[in-house]
């Protein structure tokens, strides 16, 4: 048990005899585990997230450590990468840094003192990027969670279309397999937030295409100055506030040379679409109209996007149901297929929205008759336990 509560290190070589000294040297301090191959090490690391940092030799027979670092960062990108090398080997062992991100490279014979030193900073390194993820999730989520949930209370109908867009973001970031989605997935999330400035009313004319006038047409074109002072004191969205401002652009790729502006860009087209795509179907158009609709639009928007939203919306889930329940039989995770209202006209909750606990405990204090009975959900079909 006590070796399990100390950080585990991760030693790959293909000499036992070097494995054994790494064990003996760290195993004072560490939890050692070892590996005699890259493919043996990239196993260990798929099952054991655990591990803070990896050292791994230079010279192995198949796979050499540069190549086998490179498939870790890949598979465990916060676990961290330091390389052991021969004097012969320097030059490759800094190309390895600098392709592969390895954190530190050791020469041999390297002195225990300088082995247990590199491993030492190396756990730290883990631990502040370990801290970093915990402010990220707890801290920044608050902070998005509070913001949406003052867009739910004042503004259903923005709330409901920026809810609709984000379940299609991420679907859209699987599709396309993107590596770092979280910052698109907040930007979906936080794209309609600027509404909260303008009356309901006029948010539902323009939800519903109703014609404005000049001054709810100011107030709308308004609301991107509205969010970028919202979320311009929140850390660590940067990012997040570039996808937002450059989404409405029209698609022009990103020079191949610049990494963080081709993040933005794909980020950005991915939530024009899912936006431009909820708006078309807000109209009444099937989804296959809408995609049809959104490629006709030439030169917009990014292609590679648009054949993701071909796939994925090219019908629903297999195995949903839509039923009409009255406002008793809700559930929680029920989706409404249809946007609902008080028998006042007044929009309660627009169509997309995935019930929720809280939004029941809500309903409930609403007068019964109150709500237009039956609510259009869709029920989503129970996913297979592999096995």
């Amino acid at each position: 048990m006590e070796n399990r509560q100390r950080p585990r290190v991760l030693c790959v070589d293909d000499e036992p005899a070097v494995l054994e000294g790494l064990s003996l040297i760290l195993g004072r301090r560490y939890d050692v585990v070892t590996a005699t191959s890259g493919t043996a090490g990239l196993e260990l690391l798929e099952k054991d997230r655990a591990i803070c940092a990896v050292l791994s030799d230079m010279q192995m027979p198949r796979m050499n450590g540069a190549t086998f670092l490179a498939r870790a960062r890949e598979l465990v990108p916060d676990t961290v990468r330091l390389l052991l090398t021969g004097h012969s080997d320097v030059s490759s062992a800094i190309s390895a840094v600098n392709d592969g991100q390895i954190f530190r490279f050791l020469t041999k014979p390297c002195p225990p003192a300088m082995l247990v030193a590199a491993i030492d900073a190396a756990v730290e390194q883990h631990r502040l990027i370990t801290a970093e993820k915990v402010l990220l999730e707890q801290t920044l989520h608050g902070s998005v969670k509070a913001l949406t949930e003052v867009l739910a209370l004042t503004s259903p109908v923005s709330f409901g279309r920026a809810n609709r867009v984000k379940h299609l973001v991420t679907e859209l970031a699987d599709a396309l397999a993107l590596p770092e989605r979280w910052q698109v997935e907040v930007a979906a999330m936080l794209s309609q937030i600027g509404s909260i400035v303008v009356p309901a009313e006029t948010i539902e004319r323009a939800y519903e295409s109703k014609p404005l006038t000049d001054s709810e047409q100011k107030m709308m074109a308004r609301i991107p100055v509205v969010t970028e002072h919202l979320l311009g004191n929140i850390p660590r969205l940067e990012l997040v506030r570039d996808i937002l401002s450059t989404y409405p652009q029209a698609f022009k790729r990103a020079p191949p040379d610049n990494a963080r502006a081709a993040q933005v860009q794909q980020a950005a087209q991915i939530l024009k679409v899912a936006i431009d795509f909820d708006v078309l179907e807000s109209q009444g158009n099937p989804a296959p109209m809408s995609v049809d609709t959104l490629r006709g639009r030439t030169g917009v928007y990014m292609p590679e996007v648009l054949d993701a939203l071909a796939r994925v919306r090219s019908g629903g889930s297999v195995g949903d149901e839509i039923r009409e329940v009255p406002v008793s039989a809700l559930r929680s995770g029920m989706v409404i297929a249809q946007d609902v209202k008080l028998i006042s006209g007044s929009l309660l909750v627009t169509r997309g929205y995935e019930i929720t606990v809280s939004f029941l405990e809500r309903v409930r204090n609403f007068s019964p008759g109150l709500v237009v009975e039956p609510v259009r959900v869709i029920v989503r079909a129970t996913p297979k336990t592999a096995g």
